[in-house]
């Protein structure tokens, strides 16, 4: 008998239906093991001992391990948790548990859940990569010290909630965008088209800045006409595809075309990946999802060239370039359908509302992704006045290309003109407008901005946006980051006093050691030592230097002491509390602006 263990109970389904009956298959639902919170400092890692940590079962998963050690008795064991950092990670912890051979091949990676994958990857069998578990422990460790010290410290000293080393950097971003917004000045200036027959011909500057009001009033003096076509210059425009998701650009779409949340994107993506029921076989539908390359496999390229070949002519076949990006880790392939012959239109009946719309997102841009660039006829025409020049252009398309797939095109097509013809009836437009302060980031563009950054990779985009939403640093406004008071307030205090952490730069630096580490190129405690020692006297030093900084007061009292209330913070967002806490426990609710009488213990540290 096997006992083979994933970390999700619906891909312990899916799989289950693809071995037999001498394989067990369960679910370790999840990271089982986490740094211990009992003992000196909290922190659950010995520093003077090489930081080595101090595991413990996570909470609430005592049942769980508890029915793994007992299945595991006389079984193979086969560890086949998710097929990165993390997932390396829970397959080591499961191994520690249940006391299997460091040195055993028992690791199985599934980068898509397909019955072919999956018999492949058992009967291809590796061993846990240590490398890869301590670029996770690495990680784990520097979250713990920066998240302890600086929560703890902001709770202290601003009655923020939290600090952590990612979320940290994303809130200043967003504070420091908002600072820009505020400190905007609006400029006016002057849009000049020429209008013919309901078309546009845009005003040729003659240089980079906006056109101001006394230039403006210059070209008004000065072209009044006639209007003659100066030029007619006729060229081919390519537009080429873009590459295969990563788990960014995929994020970036979802919430852009479906308004999708990062979470729901990846949630709605983990049931694709994980297996839906088709004609009563459960088959993935989509690889694994958290990846930053562009890479396709053969696999799926030769039968996907095959596929466009059939269905829209050779001529629509186009060069896939594999090229990756400097930050990418390559460790998986492109977001794609397991199968080309699974067309949207094949499984629809199968999937709910979301998932379709996301899974016609990933097909259609994968097939894009491999198929000829799309042509444009271009014609630029050129009206000139007084040595003052207009232009506009016809785009008619000669070939679709990618674009076939959503055929959506729309040629802009306009009237024959003739070199030197004169546009009779023309007139100038002035457009007086002002400019607009820099716009807010939407989800998607904050990862873009994240990714751009190299910070945070790509299982943590959606979580770095939860945690800033859960500790009530920003809210959104029309699909928009707006920083509250309090995340101003944090990401002042801890741009202020950690500076030297808190950056774009060293959050990146550190992205990149933890995958140098991954790779086996540096050394975890080394590199941990670095880390503390640079970090700790910012600590001590924010520790004592830092000034408290009181709750904001509501300007009313307590009806049941007396004594002011105070705006405060707790895990499930921002609420009215009494000044004499712990004495008193008076709270209101903000929202509703109901007085209510709290009941159940508020523990100080939650402010």
């Amino acid at each position: 008998m096997k006992l083979l263990i994933v970390e999700s109970p619906s891909k312990a389904k899916t799989i289950k239906s693809y071995v037999g009956r001498d394989v067990q298959v369960l679910a370790s639902v999840g990271h089982i093991r986490d740094l211990a919170t009992s003992g000196r400092g909290d922190l659950g890692v010995d520093i003077q001992n090489d930081f080595k940590p101090r595991y413990e079962i996570t909470k609430g998963k005592e049942k769980v391990v508890e029915e793994l050690i007992k299945a595991a008795k006389g079984k193979e064991v086969i560890l086949a948790t998710d097929p990165d950092r993390e997932g390396e990670a829970i397959a080591w912890h499961l191994s520690q548990i249940l006391n299997l051979d460091e040195n055993a091949k028992n690791r199985a990676e599934f980068k898509e859940i397909t019955k072919k994958t999956v018999s492949q990857e058992l009967n291809n069998l590796k061993k846990i990569n240590i490398d890869l578990v301590e670029s996770q422990e690495t990680r784990r460790i520097v979250d713990r010290i920066i998240g302890f010290k600086l929560s703890n410290l902001v709770k202290k000293k601003i009655k923020a909630k939290s600090a952590g080393r990612v979320q940290s950097v994303a809130l200043r971003l967003v504070v420091e965008l908002e600072e820009e917004i505020q400190a905007f000045i609006p400029e006016t200036y002057y849009d000049i088209k020429l209008i013919y027959n309901k078309i546009d011909f845009n005003y040729i500057k003659q240089h980079k800045d906006l056109i101001k009001l006394e230039e403006a009033n210059l070209i008004k003096e000065e072209v009044t006409g006639p209007y003659i076509v100066k030029s007619i210059d006729k060229r081919v425009r390519t537009s080429k595809a873009k590459p295969a998701y990563i788990t960014s650009t995929l994020q970036q779409d979802a919430n852009n075309i479906l308004r999708y949340s990062a979470s729901k994107t990846m949630r709605v993506a983990q049931q694709l990946y994980e297996g839906i029921q088709i004609n009563g076989d459960i088959t993935g539908l989509i690889t694994y999802m958290r990846t930053d390359s562009t890479r396709l496999s053969n696999e799926f390229l030769y039968p996907a060239r095959d596929f466009i070949q059939e269905k829209y002519g050779k001529e629509y076949l186009g060069f896939y370039n594999q090229k990756q990006s400097d930050q990418s880790q390559d460790a998986h392939e492109a977001i794609r359908p397991t199968d080309v012959k699974l067309t949207p239109e094949l499984v629809e009946s199968y999937l709910d509302k979301d998932q379709f719309r996301l899974y016609k997102m990933i097909y259609e841009r994968t097939l894009e992704a491999l198929m000829a660039d799309s042509k444009y006829d271009v014609t630029k025409i050129t009206v000139t006045s007084n040595d003052h020049d207009f232009e506009t252009e016809e785009v008619i398309q000669t070939f679709k290309g990618y674009t076939i797939i959503k055929d959506d095109n729309k040629d802009k097509v306009l009237p024959k003109f003739e070199v030197g013809e004169e546009l009779v009836n023309a007139k100038l437009k002035f457009n007086e407008k002002q400019t607009e302060p820099p716009t807010r980031y939407s989800e998607a563009t904050l990862i873009k901005k994240l990714e751009q950054l190299g910070i945070g990779r790509p299982s943590t985009y959606a979580h770095i946006i939860s945690t800033l939403r859960q500790r009530d640093y920003v809210r959104s406004e029309k699909r928009r980051f707006v920083p509250t008071k309090l995340g101003m307030r944090t990401s002042k205090a801890l741009t202020e006093y950690f500076s030297k952490i808190i950056n774009y730069e060293y959050t990146s630096r550190l992205e990149t050691v933890l995958d140098e580490i991954a790779e086996g190129k540096k050394d975890r405690t080394e590199t941990l030592r670095r880390f503390y020692n640079h970090f700790m006297p910012i600590y001590q030093y924010a520790d004592k230097n830092m000034p408290f900084i009181p709750n904001e007061k509501t300007g009313t009292m307590c009806p049941l002491c007396g004594n002011p209330l105070e705006y405060k913070y707790s895990n499930y967002g921002r609420f009215i509390g009494c000044s004499n806490f712990p004495k008193c426990k008076y709270t209101e609710n903000i929202e509703t602006d109901k007085p209510k009488r709290s009941t159940k213990q508020i523990e100080e540290k939650d402010e």
